[in-house]
C-alpha cells in the first residue's frame, strides 16, 4: 500500500520538528515511519502515535520529548472544539501560568517559526556586543542540566567536548630503558659486556613508568538522574575516548558495562548502541545491589594501580530503605577500600538547604573522599579542576557529616 503524498509530506515536516527538538532523527527514521503507517488504522490515534514513536525513536528518554511534539503537531479536531468549549467556560476564572516542563519547551521553540532579524540602519556599522556575549556565555555556565532548552543543551554539549581531564600520572611497577634515567640496569649492563670479553664501555640505565590511573565511572539513570545523565554521557564519551583505561558502568534496577559502546568516535552512534543494550533506563533505583554487583564481577578486573572512581547518583534508593541501609554501607565499604580514590557526585548537592535525610545517603557518606554536586558546566569543570591537583592523603578530605 503506498501512503498518500500528503501524509508523506506531514511525516517530513514530523521528523523535522524532531530534529529541531533535539531527537536524532533522519531520514531512515522518517521512511520507517512511513512503512509502519502503511501497516495500522490511521483512523486510530493511539495506533498512529504507537507506530511513530516506536519507528522515529530509539531511547527511551526521547518518548518524553516525542509525546508533547506528537500532540503540539497531530491535532485532534474534536479535542481542540472541546477545549475551546472549555475555555468559554473558564473565561471568568483567574489564569495563572505554569512553567511547561523542559520537554514541552523545547518542543514549543521548535514548532515556532524563526524570528525575523531586525534590520538596522545603514548609516550605522555593524557592531557585536562583547558583553552581552560572554554574560549569556557565563549564564549558560551556572544553569542547570534540567533547565535547559534544547539550543542550550546544544551549546552545553560543544562546551562538555571542549573539556580535558588530565589526571596526574602515578609511577608503575614497570621499568623502561632510558640513557638517562636514574637508576641502574645492572643485568643488561653485563649482559652487553659480554659481547666485548666483559669489559663494560656503557652502563644501561632505566626508568620508571608512569600512567595515568585508572577511571571508573558509575552513573545512576533512574527516573531522578534521567536527565542529568543524558547530559553527563557527553562528558564520559569524551574522556573515555580521550584516554584509555576508563570503565563506565549504568545502573537502574541493574549494572551494565558500556565501555566498549562509548569507544566508538561518532557520540550519535554511541548513544544508540548504549540504549540497545540497557533496559532499565529512567527506571527504579537499587544502588546497594548495583554496587555489590560490581564489587564482585567487575572490582578486581577494573580496580587496581591507584584506580579512581566517579559515583554518580542522588542518593535515593528503592522505597524499602530499612532493608538496604545496612547492605549498602557494606558494599560502599568495600569499594571505598578497594580503590585509591572515592568521589561522589550529587546533583541533590545543588540545593543550599540539603541534609543527608535519606537512610541510603546516610549509609554511603562516610565511605566516600570527596562529595560534590554535578549540574551544570560550572562543577563539571570544578571535578576536572579536582582531579587535576596532586591528591591529598584521604585522612585530610574534607566530607559533609552525616
Amino acid at each position: 500500500m503506498t501512503p498518500p503524498s500528503r501524509l508523506a509530506a506531514n511525516v517530513m515536516h514530523f521528523a523535522r520538528l524532531l530534529r529541531r527538538a533535539g531527537l536524532p532523527v533522519g531520514p531512515s527514521e522518517a521512511m520507517a515511519a512511513l512503512r509502519a503507517l502503511t501497516l495500522i488504522d490511521l483512523g486510530s490515534r493511539a495506533e498512529t502515535r504507537t507506530a511513530l514513536r516506536a519507528s522515529m525513536t530509539h531511547r527511551r528518554e526521547h518518548r518524553e520529548m516525542f509525546d508533547a511534539a506528537f500532540d503540539l503537531f497531530w491535532r485532534d479536531p474534536a479535542a481542540a472544539e472541546q477545549a475551546a468549549a472549555t475555555a468559554l467556560m473558564d473565561a471568568r476564572k483567574e489564569i495563572t501560568r505554569d512553567k511547561p516542563p523542559p520537554a514541552a519547551r523545547r518542543v514549543a521553540e521548535a514548532f515556532a517559526p524563526p524570528r525575523e532579524r531586525p534590520l538596522r540602519p545603514e548609516e550605522k556599522p555593524p557592531q557585536i556586543d562583547v558583553a552581552l556575549a560572554a554574560s549569556e556565555r557565563e549564564h549558560l555556565q551556572t544553569m542547570d542540566f534540567e533547565a535547559m532548552s534544547a539550543a542550550e543543551i546544544e551549546a552545553a554539549k560543544r562546551e562538555i567536548r571542549r573539556l580535558v581531564l588530565p589526571l596526574q600520572h602515578q609511577p608503575t611497577r614497570r621499568q623502561r630503558p632510558d640513557p638517562l634515567g636514574n637508576v641502574v640496569d645492572l643485568r643488561r649492563t653485563i649482559r652487553a659486556s659480554l659481547r666485548h670479553g666483559g669489559e663494560i664501555f656503557a652502563i644501561a640505565r632505566t626508568r620508571r613508568v608512569t600512567r595515568p590511573p585508572p577511571l571508573v565511572v558509575l552513573c545512576d539513570i533512574s527516573g531522578s538522574m534521567a536527565r542529568y545523565a543524558q547530559i553527563l554521557l557527553h562528558f564520559l564519551h569524551a574522556v573515555t575516548n580521550e584516554r584509555d583505561r576508563v570503565s563506565v558502568f549504568l545502573f537502574g534496577t541493574r549494572l551494565t558495562n558500556i565501555t566498549r559502546q562509548l569507544r566508538h568516535r561518532d557520540a550519535e552512534v554511541a548513544f544508540q548502541m548504549v540504549a540497545h543494550i540497557v533496559p532499565d533506563w529512567s527506571g527504579g533505583t537499587r544502588i546497594g545491589e548495583a554496587i555489590e554487583t560490581f564489587n564482585r564481577l567487575w572490582a578486581r578486573r577494573v580496580l587496581g594501580q591507584g584506580a579512581i572512581v566517579l559515583l554518580i547518583t542522588d542518593g535515593l534508593d528503592r522505597p524499602r530503605e530499612q532493608d538496604a541501609g545496612q547492605g549498602l554501607a557494606a558494599c560502599m565499604d568495600r569499594l571505598h577500600r578497594s580503590c585509591k580514590r572515592l568521589i561522589w557526585l550529587n546533583p541533590l548537592l545543588r540545593w543550599d538547604g540539603f541534609e543527608p535525610r535519606s537512610q541510603g545517603i546516610r549509609a554511603m557518606l562516610p565511605h566516600v573522599d570527596e562529595f560534590r554536586t554535578v549540574h551544570n558546566l560550572a562543577s563539571l569543570r570544578g571535578l576536572v579542576d579536582l582531579l587535576s591537583r596532586p591528591e591529598p592523603p584521604r585522612r585530610t578530605i574534607e566530607r559533609i557529616a552525616s
